[in-house]
């Protein structure tokens, strides 16, 4: 063997030697069929800010859950039942939630059906409030008994007619005189009129129990 064959065969099996331990510590991972291997031996990093899934999605013992039941109706009959849940004298025998839930029926067909013409007077407004069917009736079920209501408040002086499809209602201030308390009437008209007074919760309640409610045809 000639002298330099010898020096490159040495050469060789030295390189040999040293790549054999090296590939030895870094064992080659398998590919997934007809995929390239992986750059990552581990898990892959999540986002910035992501979250897994079934993490995001759980509810954990620090989680609270929505405050809005869905429906303004609904809101009012469930607390409406955890009223009648937390007094002891409720007789549940004469609890009637139908009849609240009838009454809500008649509110929403007022506030979102009715037409309503108002008409200024000396001192405040006329408002011929009508619709037809459910909103007529509706109309009837509730304008007559709240002028009744605002009438016994010391700022109006509140009266109703009937006309077809409806309710004339009539509401002054008091004193007419008051050019502020007529400007503040005008301004809510009917249907800020409608939300005057403090009775609408204790009606709403006196109804699920059952009580009688005068003037109201519920």
């Amino acid at each position: 063997m000639s002298r330099a064959l010898a020096i490159t065969l040495g050469v060789a099996l030295g390189a040999a030697l040293v790549a054999h331990p090296v590939a030895a510590q870094r064992p080659s991972m398998p590919a997934h069929e007809g995929q390239p291997p992986s750059m990552h031996s581990g898990p892959m990093p999540m986002p910035h800010g992501a979250m897994p899934h079934g993490q995001h999605m759980s509810h954990g013992p620090g989680a609270s859950a929505p405050g809005m039941p869905g429906q303004d109706a609904f809101a009012a009959v469930a607390e409406i039942v955890r009223m009648l849940d937390a007094d002891a004298s409720t007789d549940w025998s004469k609890v009637d939630l139908e009849r609240l839930r009838q009454h809500l029926i008649d509110m929403n067909e007022v506030v979102l059906r009715a037409r309503v013409q108002p008409t200024p007077v000396p001192g405040g407004l006329v408002m011929d409030v009508t619709g037809a069917g459910r909103t007529e009736e509706a109309i009837r079920a509730m304008v007559v008994p709240h002028a009744a209501e605002l009438d016994r408040m010391p700022s109006y002086a509140a009266k109703t007619a009937l006309i077809p499809g409806g309710v004339r209602l009539t509401v002054t201030a008091k004193p007419a005189e008051d050019a502020r308390a007529v400007a503040r009437l005008r301004g809510l008209g009917f249907i800020g009129l409608l939300t005057e007074g403090a009775h609408h919760g204790p009606h709403h309640l006196a109804m699920a129990k059952g009580e009688a409610l005068p003037g109201h045809s519920h």
